[in-house]
């Protein structure tokens, strides 16, 4: 069976037409992904273990297995054998499915990420690489945004008060987030000039100073990192589960697999976020191969497990040393902040693509934008903070303590 190909683009496994042997290497490929992201995850929760404990002095897990590497196996099975609860209140269908919705979108989303090179087996060439659609990278927003449905749905399901809390605010907060995430990924996308993973890789191939992290000037990558922090509701942006108000927000109501099953898809996120920004800025697979006949292929995917698991480290870093943002920081950080920011570059990037004088000129008036916006913004805390405000500002008391003491001073009398 062959179906002719219009192009060459994407996986050369392809570029002859669709035949056995390629689905045959792409079930394969589909089989390996899978069981690549279910070790990581498990690898993912015992370096978070072990690392945050010795950051608190502790010893962490050690018992199970070497080094307490199976330590959440362990636990994985003691979630099977649990019972499954279902409330009184909740909707039966929805419930079920809302953890289901969470997991398989980031299995997804890592189906797009190149982790090597090509290789070729029995004269078949293709790419390390579960998928290169040409929108891939619109894949990934369109899976960041339907992951947020597991979330929502897993907290209006309950039929719980505090998981829906939960959930309007993953609604909030994704919505934020989105827009900034959206508009720096497009920035990626300008100086790339492809949707595809792969093409955005290949741009960066060579030296390190042709990383989109270089090309961008920095900051569309430290402003991407805190969007997609946010986005995956890791801490310290994971109001959605805050424990000291929601109880554990939308999850507050799930036991056994299904508990365990968005654990699983909160690491599952973290890991593939991280294989993201090494994608999108860092060169993905590139850096220096030695030319060592038959093992030359090992060393792309030598280069991307190092720098995934440097961002792996440090969103571990992050969740031990950072404290929770209120949920009205969380959200003036995305509205005031990264959204201004993030459409500032994008927009002084496109000027400089098309010449010298568009950038200087859209400097100039990102400058006069900064000025006016920050205006406004100390305009809106003047009134907020004004005594003829309608809500008094966050600790400060409606009624004048002088009143409250001859009140009490008169009761007591």
């Amino acid at each position: 069976m062959t179906l002719a190909v219009m192009n060459t683009n994407g996986d050369p496994l392809y570029w002859g037409g669709v035949h056995w042997a390629g689905l045959v290497i792409t079930l394969i490929k589909v089989v390996v992904g899978f069981a690549v992201c279910m070790g990581s995850v498990t690898l993912m929760i015992w370096f978070l273990r072990k690392a945050i404990s010795d950051m608190q002095s502790r010893i962490g897990p050690n018992r199970v297995g070497p080094f307490g590497l199976l330590q959440t196996l362990a636990d994985g099975i003691k979630l099977f054998f649990k019972e499954d609860l279902l409330p009184e209140n909740a909707d039966p269908f929805v419930f079920k499915l809302a953890p289901y919705l969470s997991l398989v979108t980031a299995f997804l989303t890592f189906a797009i990420i190149p982790v090597g090179g090509t290789v070729t087996v029995a004269s078949h060439t293709f790419e390390l690489q579960v998928a290169d659609p040409p929108i891939g990278i619109l894949l990934m927003l369109a899976m960041s945004g339907i992951s947020v449905y597991g979330v929502m749905l897993a907290g209006w399901a309950s039929g719980s008060k505090y998981p829906l809390l939960s959930s309007v605010r993953s609604s909030a907060q994704m919505i934020s987030y989105e827009a900034a995430l959206g508009m720096l990924v497009v920035t990626v996308v300008m100086i790339t000039g492809s949707l595809s993973t792969r093409a955005i890789v290949d741009a960066q191939a060579g030296a390190f100073w042709h990383w989109n992290l270089i090309r961008l000037g920095v900051v569309p990558f430290f402003l991407f990192f805190i969007a997609i922090t946010a986005e995956i509701n890791h801490p310290p942006f994971d109001v959605v589960e805050a424990e000291s108000e929601l109880v554990s927000g939308f999850n507050t109501e799930y036991s056994s697999i299904r508990f365990a099953l968005f654990y699983l898809a909160e690491f599952l996120n973290t890991i593939t976020m991280s294989a993201i920004m090494v994608t999108l800025f860092f060169g993905g697979p590139a850096g220096p191969v030695p030319h060592i006949a038959h093992v030359a292929w090992v060393f792309p995917i030598l280069w991307f497990l190092v720098k995934v698991v440097g961002f792996s480290f440090a969103f571990v870093w992050i969740r031990a040393a950072l404290p929770r943002f209120r949920y009205d920081q969380v959200m003036e950080l995305g509205w005031k902040r990264l959204i201004p920011l993030s459409l500032a570059w994008m927009l002084l990037v496109a000027g400089f693509m098309i010449s010298a004088t568009w950038g200087i000129a859209m400097a100039v008036l990102i400058v006069l934008g900064s000025a006016l916006l920050g205006r406004s913004f100390l305009l809106g805390d003047d009134r907020v903070a004004a005594d003829r405000s309608v809500l008094p500002s966050v600790g400060a008391r409606p009624v004048d303590p002088a009143d409250i003491r001859r009140m009490s001073d008169g009761r007591e009398a």
